[in-house]
């Protein structure tokens, strides 16, 4: 009888305005047949510090948060505080 866990990111999202959503599945498996399945989620801002997140998760990032886009969600940032 052998328990082996396995996180893996199953899903990633890019909102219209640079967020990125991800999350994380993280399965137990007894002899390879799957016991339980939890989920978890997480979102990122444009220009966020990424280095703790999977790296899939950063490439993501990487494409999506264009200088333009991280411009334009702060500058919706600093419009909403105000």
């Amino acid at each position: 009888m052998a328990l082996t866990k396995s996180v893996v990111v199953d899903q990633i999202t890019v909102t219209e305005n640079g967020i990125v959503l991800f999350r994380e599945a993280t399965r137990i498996f007894e002899d390879g047949v799957e016991l339980s399945k939890t989920y978890h989620r997480s979102s990122l801002t444009p220009g966020q510090d990424v280095s703790s997140v999977p790296v899939n998760v950063q490439a993501i990032c990487s494409a999506a948060w264009t200088s333009e886009v991280v411009a334009a969600f702060q500058a919706a940032q600093a419009a909403n505080a105000g």
